[in-house]
Order: structure tokens, then sequence, then C-alpha cells
């Protein structure tokens, strides 16, 4: 028989069970409040084992995507997703989820959500046009080699610095020694040193020696030029105790630290802007040691934490100065990093590939470029920062946290290798062998010069970033060039040409296609500019030839004033080319009105605008040539 209990019984087993639930969710909601996130996450999912809670549910999927746990955020979200439509703050989450996860699409359709309630918000603006054109990231991934380093005596490592022989991170001591930084239940940052045994493998990391590391975080440094001053990022604490604000919220200061005879660092300073209620970090000191960027929350920014900078004027350094919102946004900008005249950093928004990417902004008379996307494979779904050139300018190091921890990465500029192929031949098609053909860089200013073989071909190599004139060269050929461009390019290649010489013929007329005026005019339309272009560089090309350059007119008006008129067109062409460099002395101006019609179409027949407009066109001939006689043509 079954056993009957009291309803009694049951009722105090349900209350049981509620005052447990209710015991969890108070134990979460207190860890997630002291951004405890991996103890908050724990409770919130014995929560949701039990019954299905939309508030720790969305608590949840916070606390693991703060932990860049972005497959169980994914999880939580998607739950979240399937039984009520997300909307404003969460729809951006998942949204940022999405993009970590590769799935674009679906990213998209949050971000467009959100825009459709809030469509002045920047941020989900430009995500969602990332989105849109995700393939455009990739477009140049050829460009860098990027691999991992391997930091021997620590577990994570990032924000690396070049530092004596080596280079200095901020990093975490091996997982065995945790000692429970409450945000991810991780060790404390210290900074560290390791030295260079190839190019992925480095030395055991060492702490760095001195007064720098203490209790809790210290993170990203920057050295003056001299290596004697040391600028870096730790907690906000005192006598071992974290300072926190009203908000239970611990930020992060600048420290300058200066290095002694003996290696080690010490008389430690505070930067004259921290502050107990907003962070101050990630500093970035240019070569001069006049300016100083770093990263904050302070008030005054455009969202969560800006790029500022302060210069020294001589008595210590100047009020902050917020970089402007075309480097800022209401994401986060972070990590900046100076690399000659460029000024690097990462950030949550502008064009993004997802996570933090890294961006590349100049200052010109005093205005900001636009930030440039590094993109793919410096940049990745994952978060991505703190940029670093070594000095050749062609090699560094990033941060990223791409397989799964931050991890120090080196690049390799993969300087691409350009070849230029090319044929010399005739008007018919004939191969020119013995041409001469001159390679002018216009960027160096270098010739090289080439005969062709047999088969009337050329190669040269090429190099990278430049733009180029080549010139073909024959006996009782006119000379012909044109320009080419490595400028661009990303990818090795071997680009092609063909040079065609046309056969010297004196009196010869040869007609130039696309020179039009307008009725009555004879003034240079735009048009006209590109062919007129190219023939001032066969001009230019053939500088021992004479040319004569003709304009003849229709049959229609009277014949004296289509004479004068193309006279005025002829001579209007001249003075351009001269302007162009063409030497006045090697060209003149003939206009032939009527005289020299290319049909029947004359004076009282009936034709067509296209039989009349053969008959209005430019031409040019060759009257002589040095060494030989200067022979004037006849129409």
């Amino acid at each position: 028989m079954m056993k009957r209990y009291p309803l009694p019984v049951f009722a105090l087993v349900l209350a049981l069970l509620s005052g447990c639930a209710g015991i969890r969710m108070q134990r979460a909601d207190q860890a997630y409040g002291l951004l405890q996130f991996p103890k908050a996450a724990r409770n919130y999912e014995r929560v949701l084992d039990h019954k299905e809670d939309r508030a720790a549910r969305a608590r949840s999927a916070d606390a693991y995507r703060r932990n860049n746990i972005m497959d169980k955020a994914y999880t939580n979200y998607a739950v979240l997703e399937s039984t009520h439509a997300l909307r404003g703050d969460t729809a951006m989450a998942f949204g940022e989820v999405l993009m970590a996860l590769g799935q674009h699409e679906r990213a998209g359709e949050m971000f467009l959500r959100v825009l459709e309630e809030t469509p002045e918000n920047k941020r989900a603006m430009d995500l969602y046009g990332s989105t849109q054109g995700y393939s455009s990231f990739y477009a140049d991934s050829g460009r860098f080699f990027v691999n991992r380093l391997t930091l021997p005596g620590i577990a994570t490592a990032f924000a690396a610095t070049p530092y004596g022989k080596g280079i200095l991170v901020a990093g975490e001591k091996d997982m065995r020694d945790a000692n429970g930084n409450p945000w991810n239940e991780r060790p404390f940052l210290d900074l560290y040193y390791s030295e260079k045994r190839s190019i992925v493998m480095w030395n055991e990391a060492e702490p760095l020696p001195g007064l720098v590391n203490g209790a809790y975080h210290e993170g990203p440094a920057t050295l003056s030029a001299d290596g004697k001053a040391l600028y870096f990022t730790r907690s906000n604490y005192l006598k071992h105790k974290l300072v926190k604000d009203d908000r239970n919220t611990s930020h992060l200061k600048l420290f300058r630290a200066i290095r002694d005879e003996d290696g080690h660092w010490g008389d430690l300073h505070e930067f004259a802007y921290n502050s107990d209620v907003w962070s101050t970090g990630h500093a970035a000191l240019s070569a001069d040691g006049h300016t100083l960027f770093f990263a904050s929350d302070r008030p005054g920014g455009f969202g969560g934490t800006d790029i500022w900078r302060c210069r020294n004027n001589g008595s210590g350094w100047s009020e902050p100065e917020n970089l402007g919102s075309t480097v800022n946004s209401a994401g986060n900008e972070l990590f900046p990093t100076i690399n000659g005249n460029a000024l690097h950093f990462s950030s949550t928004a502008h064009s993004n590939m997802g996570g933090l990417d890294i961006f590349e902004v100049h200052e010109q008379n005093g205005i900001w470029t636009e930030p440039k996307n590094l993109n793919a494979p410096i940049n990745t779904p994952h978060d991505d920062f703190h940029f670093v050139l070594d000095s050749t300018g062609k090699a560094g190091f990033l941060s990223s946290n791409r397989e799964g921890f931050d991890q120090v990465f080196v690049f390799i500029m993969n300087e691409p290798e350009f070849y230029l192929q090319g044929i010399v031949m005739d008007e018919s098609q004939r191969f020119l062998s013995n041409s001469e053909v001159v390679l002018h860089d216009l960027t160096s200013g270098e010739d090289h010069s080439r005969l062709t073989d047999e088969a009337g071909k050329f190669a040269f190599k090429l190099g990278a970033n430049s733009d180029f004139n080549i010139r073909g060269a024959h006996q009782d050929k006119l000379a012909t060039s044109v320009a080419l461009s490595t400028k661009g390019l990303m990818r090795s290649d071997t680009l092609s040409v063909e040079l065609s010489l046309k056969t010297i013929k004196i009196g010869e007329a040869i007609t130039i296609n696309n020179i039009y005026y307008d009725y009555d005019e004879w003034a240079i339309r735009p048009d006209a500019v590109i062919e007129l272009d190219k023939l001032a560089r066969l001009f230019l090309d053939n500088p021992t030839t004479s040319f004569e350059l003709g304009s003849h007119t229709d049959a229609r008006g009277g014949d004296l004033y289509n004479l004068v008129l193309s006279d005025a067109r002829a001579n209007s062409a001249v003075n351009y080319l001269i302007q162009r460099g063409v030497d006045p002395a090697r060209i003149t101006a003939k206009g032939y009105g009527e005289s020299a019609l290319v049909n029947t179409c004359s004076n009282g027949v009936h034709c067509s605008e296209e039989d009349h407009q053969a008959n209005r066109r430019t031409e040019f001939k060759v009257t002589g040539v040095e060494g030989m006689a200067d022979v004037r043509s006849k129409p």
C-alpha cells in the first residue's frame, strides 16, 4: 500500500527546498555584486538546476561572458532568447558573445534589434556594420605571420614591452599557485622579465626585481627611452588591503618607478591624476618623454574607458586631455602604444571583428585620423590588444586571448615579393629583341635597364609599396611607357605588361581618339585631358623626336571660320602639352579646318552625324628625329 504523508510534511519539504533556492540566489547575487564571477556563476547554476529563473539565467550568462567563457555564456543567452526575445543591454551582450563565436549573422540580428530600440546607439551601429562586411577583415590576412610565445614560469601573459635583451610582461604565476583573485579565481598579476632563446621560445620568466610587484595586480608597463623610468599599472590598495569605492569597486592607478644601478626598481611615485573613484592605467610614453598616453574611465569621456594624454610642461604633467570622439567611443578604448608616428590602441567599438580589436591612428595638424582596423591575423573575434613594434619596425608583439587565455604573440611582417614580366612588340605584334627597357622607381629615384631577349621578353624584381614607370625603346620606333604600382599590394605577385611600339613614319598622321570640344569652343574639356596626358607621356618618352599636332573640322560652316577654329583648338592642345612638360621647341600646332576630310562629306553633301564626326578629329605626326631631316608634312 502506498504510504501516505500528512499535508504539513509536504509543505515543510517545499518550504525547505524554496529556502535553499533562495539562499543560493542570495549567495549568487552577493558574489555577483562583489565581482566574484566564477563563484556567482556556480551559485546561479545551482539555482537553475532546481528551477528556471530568468534573473539567474541572465546573470549567469553575464558572469561567464565577463570571464571569457563564451560557450557557457552562449548557452545561457540562448535559453533566454528562446523564451523571450532579448532587448537592450542583454541583446547587446548576446551579440558580442555571438561575434566572439564567429556567428556574425546572428550577432547582426541582435545589434539591429538594439538599433530598433535606440537608433542613436553608435556602438551598436558600428558593430552591426562590422557584421555586414565581415569578409573584408580577412582580405589581407597574409600580411603577417603570428605565433604564440612560450614563456616558461607563468601561466598567462600579456602586454609585452621590449626591455634590455628581452621583454617585460604582465603575467600570472603557474595556475597551481593560484591565490584567489575573486574576479576570475586566478593568481594576481605581476610584472616579469624574460630573454629570448628563439623566435618563439624564451627563458624562464622572472619577477621584476625591486618594489614594483606588490600584493595585488601589477599590469601593463611602459619605459622611458633610456630604460631608467617605468610607468606601470597597479591595483589601488593601502596597507595590503584594496581600497574600494561606495560601489565596492577597486580601481587601477598609475605609478612611476626608477631603476637603480643594480637593476632594481624602486622610488615609487603615484601619477598626479590617479583617483579612488575611477581607474587610470595602461600608460604609453612618447620617445621624447614629453607625452604620456593612458586609459581611464574618468569623467568627461565618451563611454566606458577612453584614451587620454598629458604633456610634460617642465614642472609636471598637464591636465589630462581626452583624444576626442574620433578615437574614443561609447565602448572601451584601452592599451595605447606608440610605434613611430602611429598610436595603436584597442577598442570594443569602431569597425570591429569582435571583443577588443587593435586600431591605428595618426595625428595630423592636431586632428586624429579615422581609426584603421589592423584586421586578421592581428585581430580575431576574440580580445586582441597591446600592439608593439620592435626596433626593426617589421616585427613585434601583441596580446590576445584567441586561444582561451591571455597570451603574448610575436608577429612578423610578411614582406611580399613582386616581379614584373613583360614583352615588347611592334604594331604588327612582332616581338622586338634587343629593345631597351628602363624601369624607373618613382619612390627611390633609381633606374634599372634591360635588353629584351629574342622573344622580346624582359623581367625585373619590383620593390614593395612603390610606384614605377616602365619605358620601352627600339631603333626606328616611338618609345612608349606605362605606369604601375605595388602600393597597397599585400601578397606576393608577378605583374605583366605589354609595350607596343609604333614604327616611326615621318609625316604619317595618327588619329587621337576621344578629344572633343564644345560647339564653337577651343577650351580643353575634362574628358580630353586623359587622352592629352597619354600623348604628353608619349612625347616625353621620345625627347629626340619632333611632332606636329593637327586639328580638323567637318565641312559645315564657312571654310575660313573652320580654319581659324581648328587652329585655335590645335594651339590650345599644344599649350596644354607644354604645361605638362613637353619641350615647346619640339612641337608645333596646325589647324587644317575642313581641308583634309577623310570621307566625301564636303560642302553641300548630306551626311550622317557619324560621318561628320569622323572628320572632326585631332592627329599628331612625327616631323623629325635628331639625325634625320626635319620634314614638315603637308596635308
